[in-house]
């Protein structure tokens, strides 16, 4: 049976006036949205709202969500040119912010653009926008070259016996903007919250520049000191043996992701993957290691970097809510092509009105390490 409920939410716009949102959602109980939260997380997420049939209205935001909305406005006005073509869009609350400051800069500008989103949600609310829609998979070769096709080739590539001979290097995302769920003095990430991971970081490992926007809760001197748990992407038959090496690699605990009253049975992602929760104690950086600690687990502690590699390195394991290694600036610097997983900059809106702006210190090329 279908569930029909309704939703109101206040934006502020540019000018200071405010479009009231209501949205009319339709929920099935016999299929989980991959857009909910980890369970036992401290910190509730609303869902995102539509941005379509918007009214407006003399309330201002506050609290959490102005908040929210005063650092992706900030974020956009100092990432989002109109000059660029590419433009990523994550998911969760924080990013219908994102997309509504970059809609307020208006069709002139954003016609000649291509968004691509990080699933489902964010999908929607480019289209909701009114913002043209591509896909990761879809950008094009960085130079065309004219391709001739006929006679035995053609039959070929009609029945699989060859390929079409793409070449050369694609089109990188000039810019990519996404939530966290957490973020440590380095920038490293935690994402995964809403069940989008291997997307958002398919997007943010494509972009120039990936920039976090987020409020103030989800900045921490080190990761797992608020957010409870790593959120890993697994095929579901692979559930047991990826459980049981979690645990021996020192998570207490490690759990399938549930769909609540939404759904009987574990959150199916857009990918069709499970989500396993993995509680591990507080991830150090490489400046918190001592003596003989490498960080790798032997002592009882883990730094970012080696955790993230390590987990990513089970069968089954599709992804790793860990966004940790290099950025984008490093990749470009090394003469790589691509992003990086940690954001250039990450903007956190302040409850005291502030927008407090983290950069990236490494700029120096790195090249990838397996």
């Amino acid at each position: 049976m279908d569930i029909l409920f309704t939703c109101s939410r206040t934006f502020l716009r540019p000018s200071h006036h405010c479009i009231c949102i209501t949205t009319t959602l339709r929920r099935s109980n016999c299929r989980r949205t991959a857009h909910s939260m980890a369970p036992g997380a401290p910190i509730s997420e609303p869902s995102a709202p539509s941005i379509v049939h918007a009214l407006e209205e003399q309330i201002p935001l506050s609290g959490i969500e102005a908040a929210k909305q005063r650092a992706a406005f900030k974020a956009v006005d100092d990432h989002f040119h109109p000059s660029y073509k590419y433009i990523g869009i994550g998911s969760g609350s924080t990013v219908v912010y994102v997309v509504q400051a970059i809609a307020a800069k208006g069709r002139k500008i954003t016609d000649g653009m291509i968004f691509v989103p990080t699933g489902d949600q964010s999908k929607q609310l480019i289209i909701e926008a009114g913002l043209p829609l591509g896909s990761i998979d879809a950008l094009p070769p960085v130079e065309v070259s004219p391709t001739k096709i006929g006679g035995v080739t053609a039959h070929n590539v009609a029945t699989g016996l060859q390929d079409l001979g793409l070449k050369g290097k694609r089109q990188s995302l000039d810019v990519a903007f996404d939530g966290a769920d957490e973020i440590d003095d380095e920038l490293n990430c935690i994402k995964g919250g809403g069940a989008c991971l291997f997307q958002e970081k398919l997007v943010a490992s494509s972009a120039k520049k990936f920039i976090v926007v987020a409020d103030s809760r989800k900045l921490q001197k080190r990761l797992l000191t608020k957010w409870p748990t790593i959120p890993i992407e697994i095929a579901p038959l692979s559930a047991p043996t990826v459980k049981r090496i979690l645990i021996t690699l020192g998570s207490s605990d490690p759990k399938i992701r549930q769909g609540g009253s939404a759904k009987a049975g574990p959150v199916v992602t857009d990918n069709s993957m499970w989500i396993i929760d993995a509680p591990f104690p507080p991830l150090c950086l490489k400046s918190d290691l001592k003596g003989h600690d490498n960080g790798d687990g032997e002592h009882g502690t883990w730094e970012v970097h080696n955790l993230g590699r390590r987990l990513k390195r089970i069968t089954g394991v599709l992804e790793v809510g860990l966004f940790h290694g290099r950025n984008g600036v490093q990749v470009a610097a090394a003469g790589e092509e691509g992003g990086g997983q940690k954001p250039v900059a990450a903007y956190f809106g302040m409850e005291n009105g502030d927008v407090e702006i983290r950069t990236a210190k490494e700029v120096h090329g790195v090249k990838s390490i397996p």
